[in-house]
């Protein structure tokens, strides 16, 4: 792509902005890692966002950038991405992650993300713009995440339903609850490793735009860092009001059904970013815990409450499309 002409200021601001969503996106997201631990009382609120946090970091060491390149040049047309491009997406997934975190609804800061690209492009270039083959990839995985963590966290239930058949509830209360610290832990390395990655494709496009980088070049280890930092400072400020709705509203935890949905979780995680694809940790998490929930017979899942998340799901990318739209024309007004 051409380099456009972009001072050093818009492009701090901009690298600002991205690393202020990052850090919502930990904030809005850190009850998919911590609901089950603190819902079932394996650790306190504030031990349980350290723990999140730490992992979410140590993330950056164990992942190949994969979704970052998805982000990046498998999303949009690079060569559409300017200044008020990246500004419109950045502002509509941050007002869509501020209303959905004020209202308690456990929506997706990715497809936030993904949306707000889309509805900048769009709103500067047409829908030419867009790459279908990758934007259809990540729509088709809001259905298939949730799914693969709805099996997986199943199929871990009633193994571990199996191999516990004989053992006392108090007895296996207590070795769960220190397998769900290591189940936790993934969750978050999962959480961290695809998450972050996607704001690390953002402030690469802003680097191609600005002609500081090229798609042929390696991404700066420091983009990489902050990112990763951002993500785990905003989750160790915690998301409190999504909590209640991730940890019992949906099925009733204890300790082994919060092992085996984080479990469930953290494998479709690592291997969504093992193939690059950006999927929602939130909608993850939602398919794991009401995975384990059927385990108990289907009335044990409280399909109401997941039912609005759904809703939330399908309805996050034109939300805050149109709110990146709106975005990209005030970014015009004032950058």
């Amino acid at each position: 792509m051409e380099a456009i002409h972009m001072s050093l200021g818009v492009v701090v601001t901009l690298v600002v902005v991205a690393l202020l969503f990052d850090f919502m996106n930990g904030f809005h997201d850190a009850a998919n890692s911590i609901a089950t631990i603190v819902s079932t009382r394996v650790l306190k609120p504030h031990h349980a966002v350290i723990w999140a946090a730490s992992f979410n970091f140590l993330a950056y060491f164990l992942f190949h950038l994969k979704v970052a390149a998805t982000i990046g040049k498998g999303t949009i047309d690079p060569s559409i991405v300017d200044h008020y491009v990246i500004f419109g997406a950045l502002v509509g997934a941050i007002a869509w992650n501020i209303i959905t975190w004020y209202y308690g609804i456990p929506s997706s800061s990715s497809h936030a993300l993904v949306g707000g690209l889309v509805g900048a492009a769009v709103a500067k270039a047409g829908f030419g713009s867009l790459v279908t083959a990758g934007v259809l990839k990540i729509i088709a995985f809001i259905f298939v995440a949730p799914l693969l963590g709805f099996f997986i966290g199943g199929l871990l239930m009633v193994g571990v339903s199996w191999i516990c058949r004989n053992m006392a509830p108090r007895k296996v209360d207590k070795h769960f609850r220190r397998f769900q610290l290591l189940s936790a832990a993934a969750y978050s390395l999962g959480h961290g490793g695809n998450d972050a990655q996607k704001t690390v494709g953002i402030i690469w496009l802003i680097l191609i735009a600005a002609g500081m980088s090229t798609t042929e070049s390696e991404i700066p280890s420091w983009v990489v860092f902050a990112c990763y930092t951002a993500m785990g400072l905003g989750t160790m400020f915690g998301g409190w009001r999504i909590v209640k709705t991730m940890g019992n509203r949906i099925t009733k935890l204890n300790q082994a059904r919060g092992f085996c949905a984080n479990s469930g979780g953290a494998v479709t995680l690592f291997l969504a970013s093992a193939f690059g694809i950006p999927v929602s940790t939130t909608h993850t998490i939602t398919g794991a815990i009401a995975g384990v929930g059927t385990t108990r017979g289907t009335r044990h899942v409280r399909w109401g409450v997941a039912g609005g998340i759904v809703w939330a799901w399908i309805l996050t990318i034109p939300c805050s499309a149109l709110m990146a739209a709106i975005g990209w024309y005030v970014g015009r007004l004032i950058l």
